[in-house]
């Protein structure tokens, strides 16, 4: 295994994945918040570089294309568990988090039944979109969190309604406003938007891999 600046960048990606929960641990909110958005936002852009650095210079390597997946996944799965909770278990979060969830255990299960046979299920087009949108989503959902956390602590108490009337009166910080929306609603609803079109596109590519090894997994007659 070569340190190659492709996979240095993939390696600190990997790293960055369980940083993002770590931020919570040793950090106030809302600086934890937006600590875990820079990591995760960093890191997901590395993803784009270490592959096109790779292709650019002539450094793809086994140990590159191994650690790849397993650094996307580790992202994805470690900002999920942490935004479901600070969500407050959200069922319109948790329904597609359990896709994307299954999803990855499913493939690395039919991906480990497949052993040597495994290079069938590479990562596609598809399978690349899935994870842009995941990564955007996310990204988005922790802007949402951090900025629903600093509504809460300006509203002190108040109702959405009261909060409204005054800020209206000049009585409270009418900062995290976003036209006729304030910010954190803004910032939610966009994330759960496409968290959703990230589970639908997670879906199709569980099923296209599930197809590509369907064929090893009928009984020999």
């Amino acid at each position: 295994m070569t340190w190659t600046i492709p996979n240095t960048l993939t390696f600190i990606r990997l790293l960055a994945a369980p940083g993002v929960a770590l931020m919570f641990l040793y950090f106030h909110r809302p600086w934890a918040d937006w600590f875990a958005l820079g990591l995760f936002v960093g890191a997901a852009i590395t993803d784009w570089f270490d592959g096109y650095l790779a292709r650019l210079w002539k450094q793809e390597s086994k140990f590159g294309a191994m650690l790849d997946p397993i650094a996307d996944k580790a992202m994805v799965v470690i900002a999920i568990m942490v935004l479901t909770g600070y969500n407050g278990m959200n069922p319109w979060l948790i329904l597609p988090a359990t896709v994307i969830l299954f999803r990855e255990v499913f493939v690395g299960g039919l991906r480990e039944f497949l052993g040597h046979k495994s290079g069938l299920l590479k990562v596609t087009k598809l399978a690349k979109w899935k994870t842009t949108a995941q990564m955007v989503a996310i990204a988005a959902l922790f802007l949402g969190t951090g900025l629903e956390y600093l509504n809460g602590v300006a509203m002190q108490g108040m109702t959405p309604e009261q909060y409204a009337e005054a800020v209206s009166h000049g009585l409270a910080d009418p900062i995290r406003a976003c036209g006729k929306r304030d910010c954190a609603s803004f910032a939610n609803i966009a994330g759960l938007v496409l968290i959703w079109i990230a589970a639908g596109l997670t879906a199709l590519t569980g099923w296209e891999y599930f197809t590509k090894a369907k064929p090893f997994l009928k009984e020999d007659p």
